[in-house]
């Protein structure tokens, strides 16, 4: 079909078309990725890509901004509708800046934060030693259980009560399980601290009502909009009135000049899309799949940590496998089943090549996967991983997988997209 990117640029668009094609092809179990409608693509690609718009709405450096205003006043509303929120704010580029413009409106360089261990499913934004976050911050971080593999909240206390840290981070990129908010607060509490919750992952089942909300406990809640919410590239901030002002500050000018207006217009759809009774459904389906993965995975011997899970992802150590995490995605991506490797707690081996993998359902929920793929996956799983150096079998399962993909369209993809 003859569009303006055929005749611009061919290459780009043949990698575009290479990319839509992977996406329908292979399954996905990046616990991080989704799939987005066709109206938020709609949206993001839409004529708001051209405006500039430093500030708030009705208080803009820049004239021309009674639609960017419009808009941007609507996602506010939205958010704040869908997740009871008192304040928020939309103009975050992505997870990452929205989680240092927290740490700008309440802390200062040298303060102490305390937040979950990144090898034990925490994120790098959490105080690592490798964020800017670890670097101007002094980072503590509270573990998980190494019996349980859930986290200690006992040592959350102890090095709240030892440490009196700024902020109280509760959140995670790797963790399985439902965090306890209101042990969270009262740790806070008693400790002196902002409570800041990092919801990005759940989000979007916090949106469908299958996960406790963080927002009756938490000071400060940030989220990015894509994941669970299956939103475009951006991120929230979510907070209670008396903190509105600090937050808006620290995100602009703090840490970031004007919004992507274009994304904010992907947004507002994404949580006009999460409001409605089919997201709901679709986040029970989200959670109801990764039970019933992990308990094949558990069948089929692959060590969960925690055991399992009570959200949207997994969180797998392969010690017991005899290969790393890095050999294992490798293999699985060549069988058409893409995750991620994944430090685990108690690390031994390097980050880049450590001993897990991470794994969620949130975009073949998306496709309509179910129960019996959920089955088939499991061991598709734990045939690639059982010799992750047969690549013959590696690219027949790719080729059952291809099959399997065939059945369920990929949302977003090839819907309404005339140009293409």
């Amino acid at each position: 079909m003859d569009c303006a990117l055929s005749r611009s640029d061919p290459e780009v668009l043949s990698l575009i078309k290479a990319e839509e094609s992977y996406q329908r092809s292979t399954i996905r179990l990046i616990a991080s990725e989704n799939y987005a409608s066709a109206a938020v693509l709609e949206a993001c690609g839409s004529v708001f890509q051209n405006k500039y718009s430093e500030g708030y709405p009705g208080a803009r450096y820049y004239q021309g901004q009674v639609n960017c205003d419009a808009l941007e006043s609507l996602a506010i509303a939205r958010a704040k509708s869908l997740f009871g929120a008192e304040h928020a704010n939309v103009q975050p580029y992505s997870g990452s800046p929205a989680n240092l413009a927290v740490y700008l409106a309440f802390a200062k360089p040298g303060d102490t934060v305390l937040g979950l261990n990144l090898s034990h499913g925490g994120h790098l934004t959490h105080g690592s030693p490798a964020s800017v976050t670890g670097k101007w911050f002094k980072a503590v971080h509270y573990s998980l259980n190494p019996e349980t593999g859930l986290i200690d909240m006992d040592e959350v206390r102890r090095l709240a009560l030892e440490h009196r840290p700024k902020l109280l981070i509760a959140g995670h990129s790797a963790y399985p399980r439902i965090l306890d908010f209101a042990r969270f607060r009262e740790i806070a509490d008693e400790a002196g601290a902002i409570l800041f919750v990092d919801m990005a992952h759940f989000a979007g089942l916090v949106a469908g009502g299958v996960h406790p909300s963080p927002l009756p406990y938490a000071d400060v809640v940030t989220t990015t909009t894509h994941k669970t919410l299956r939103g475009p590239r951006g991120a929230l901030i979510l907070c209670k009135e008396k903190h509105a002002r600090a937050i808006d500050k620290a995100v602009f000018p703090g840490v970031q000049g004007g919004p992507h207006n274009a994304t904010t217009a992907g947004i507002a759809v994404a949580l006009k899309e999460a409001a409605g009774p089919e997201f709901k459904a679709y986040a029970g389906r989200i959670v109801a799949n990764a039970k019933a993965l992990a308990a094949e995975l558990a069948g089929r011997g692959f060590s969960l940590v925690s055991g399992g899970t009570d959200n949207h992802l997994m969180l797998i150590d392969l010690t017991n496998k005899g290969v790393s995490g890095k050999e294992a995605a490798v293999a699985l991506e060549r069988a058409g089943i893409v995750l991620n490797c994944n430090t685990v707690p108690g690390e031994k081996r390097k980050a880049s090549d450590p001993s897990g993998i991470r794994l969620g359902t949130p975009s073949v929920t998306s496709r309509g996967f179910g129960l019996p793929e959920m089955s088939a996956i499991g061991a598709w799983m734990g045939e690639a991983v059982a010799d992750v150096k047969d690549e013959r079998r590696q690219a027949a399962i790719a080729a059952d997988v291809a099959a399997l993909c065939a059945r369920f369209p990929a949302p977003g993809i090839g819907e309404g997209q005339a140009a293409r």
